[in-house]
Protein backbone atom coordinates (compact mmCIF):
# COMPACT_ATOMS: atom_id res chain seq x y z
CA UNK A 1 0.00 0.00 0.00
CA UNK A 2 1.45 3.37 -0.93
CA UNK A 3 1.75 6.20 1.58
CA UNK A 4 -1.03 8.18 -0.08
CA UNK A 5 -3.40 5.21 -0.04
CA UNK A 6 -2.49 4.52 3.60
CA UNK A 7 -3.10 8.14 4.57
CA UNK A 8 -6.44 8.17 2.75
CA UNK A 9 -7.45 4.97 4.54
CA UNK A 10 -6.54 6.46 7.93
CA UNK A 11 -8.52 9.64 7.21
CA UNK A 12 -11.52 7.55 6.19
CA UNK A 13 -11.16 5.50 9.37
CA UNK A 14 -10.95 8.63 11.54
CA UNK A 15 -14.06 10.02 9.87
CA UNK A 16 -15.90 6.77 10.58
CA UNK A 17 -14.92 6.93 14.27
CA UNK A 18 -16.28 10.50 14.47
CA UNK A 19 -19.50 9.48 12.71
CA UNK A 20 -20.12 6.51 15.01
CA UNK A 21 -19.43 8.57 18.13
CA UNK A 22 -21.87 11.24 16.88
CA UNK A 23 -24.53 8.61 16.22
CA UNK A 24 -24.10 6.98 19.62
CA UNK A 25 -23.54 10.05 21.83
CA UNK A 26 -25.20 12.86 19.93
CA UNK A 27 -21.87 14.63 19.43
CA UNK A 28 -18.48 13.63 18.16
CA UNK A 29 -14.93 14.40 19.17
CA UNK A 30 -13.30 17.66 18.13
CA UNK A 31 -10.23 15.82 16.83
CA UNK A 32 -9.68 12.31 15.48
CA UNK A 33 -6.47 10.76 14.14
CA UNK A 34 -5.78 7.16 13.23
CA UNK A 35 -2.39 5.47 13.11
CA UNK A 36 -0.91 2.19 12.02
CA UNK A 37 0.69 0.58 15.08
CA UNK A 38 2.46 -2.18 13.18
CA UNK A 39 1.15 -4.39 10.41
CA UNK A 40 -1.85 -5.75 12.29
CA UNK A 41 -3.02 -2.87 14.53
CA UNK A 42 -4.70 0.48 13.99
CA UNK A 43 -5.32 2.95 16.81
CA UNK A 44 -7.71 5.88 16.55
CA UNK A 45 -7.19 8.73 19.01
CA UNK A 46 -10.26 10.88 19.65
CA UNK A 47 -10.00 14.10 21.65
CA UNK A 48 -12.61 16.16 23.48
CA UNK A 49 -15.09 13.30 23.54
CA UNK A 50 -16.72 13.55 26.93
CA UNK A 51 -20.26 14.78 27.29
CA UNK A 52 -20.89 17.76 29.59
CA UNK A 53 -22.31 15.48 32.31
CA UNK A 54 -19.23 13.23 32.06
CA UNK A 55 -16.94 16.26 32.40
CA UNK A 56 -18.80 17.28 35.57
CA UNK A 57 -18.33 13.76 36.94
CA UNK A 58 -14.59 14.02 36.27
CA UNK A 59 -14.52 17.43 37.99
CA UNK A 60 -16.13 15.76 41.02
CA UNK A 61 -13.46 13.04 41.01
CA UNK A 62 -15.64 10.28 39.57
CA UNK A 63 -13.39 9.24 36.66
CA UNK A 64 -14.02 5.56 37.36
CA UNK A 65 -17.73 5.92 36.72
CA UNK A 66 -17.00 7.69 33.42
CA UNK A 67 -14.59 4.89 32.44
CA UNK A 68 -17.11 2.21 33.41
CA UNK A 69 -19.92 3.80 31.41
CA UNK A 70 -17.66 4.23 28.37
CA UNK A 71 -16.54 0.59 28.55
CA UNK A 72 -20.19 -0.49 28.72
CA UNK A 73 -20.97 1.70 25.71
CA UNK A 74 -18.14 0.12 23.73
CA UNK A 75 -19.33 -3.39 24.55
CA UNK A 76 -22.83 -2.49 23.39
CA UNK A 77 -21.65 -0.90 20.12
CA UNK A 78 -18.54 -2.95 19.27
CA UNK A 79 -20.29 -4.43 16.22
CA UNK A 80 -20.76 -0.99 14.62
CA UNK A 81 -17.10 -0.08 15.14
CA UNK A 82 -15.79 -3.42 13.89
CA UNK A 83 -18.01 -3.50 10.80
CA UNK A 84 -16.98 0.02 9.81
CA UNK A 85 -13.27 -0.73 10.20
CA UNK A 86 -13.46 -4.04 8.34
CA UNK A 87 -15.26 -2.35 5.43
CA UNK A 88 -12.64 0.41 5.22
CA UNK A 89 -9.50 -1.67 5.76
CA UNK A 90 -10.63 -4.83 4.01
CA UNK A 91 -9.37 -7.07 6.83
CA UNK A 92 -11.11 -9.01 9.55
CA UNK A 93 -10.84 -7.55 13.05
CA UNK A 94 -9.62 -10.17 15.51
CA UNK A 95 -10.00 -8.01 18.62
CA UNK A 96 -11.28 -4.55 19.49
CA UNK A 97 -10.66 -2.54 22.64
CA UNK A 98 -11.53 0.95 23.68
CA UNK A 99 -9.89 2.96 26.40
CA UNK A 100 -10.62 6.35 27.89
CA UNK A 101 -8.44 8.78 29.78
CA UNK A 102 -11.21 10.72 31.46
CA UNK A 103 -8.83 13.29 32.97
CA UNK A 104 -7.46 14.20 29.54
CA UNK A 105 -10.77 13.73 27.65
CA UNK A 106 -9.24 11.27 25.17
CA UNK A 107 -10.59 7.96 23.83
CA UNK A 108 -8.45 5.31 22.13
CA UNK A 109 -10.13 2.86 19.75
CA UNK A 110 -7.77 -0.05 19.01
CA UNK A 111 -8.28 -2.67 16.32
CA UNK A 112 -6.16 -5.82 16.04
CA UNK A 113 -6.55 -7.63 12.74
CA UNK A 114 -6.45 -11.33 12.05
CA UNK A 115 -3.14 -12.33 10.61
CA UNK A 116 -3.46 -13.68 7.10
CA UNK A 117 0.08 -15.05 7.02
CA UNK A 118 1.58 -12.42 4.76
CA UNK A 119 1.54 -8.81 3.65
CA UNK A 120 3.47 -7.81 0.59
CA UNK A 121 4.85 -11.35 0.45
CA UNK A 122 6.50 -11.16 3.89
CA UNK A 123 5.18 -13.63 6.49
CA UNK A 124 3.68 -11.95 9.56
CA UNK A 125 6.25 -13.41 11.98
CA UNK A 126 9.15 -12.06 9.91
CA UNK A 127 7.49 -8.68 9.42
CA UNK A 128 6.96 -7.77 13.06
CA UNK A 129 10.14 -6.28 14.45
CA UNK A 130 10.63 -6.98 18.08
CA UNK A 131 7.70 -9.32 18.26
CA UNK A 132 7.94 -12.24 20.57
CA UNK A 133 6.14 -15.51 20.86
CA UNK A 134 5.46 -17.35 24.06
CA UNK A 135 7.78 -20.25 24.73
CA UNK A 136 6.22 -23.63 24.07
Amino acid sequence: MSGIQGTSLLVELSNAMVRIHKEQFGRGPTSARSYFAGPDVIVSVLETVLLPAEKKMVDLGDQNRVRDSRVSFQAATAKEFIEAVEAIVGRKVHAFASGVDADRDVVFETFYFERDGSHDGVPTAERAEGSSRPAA
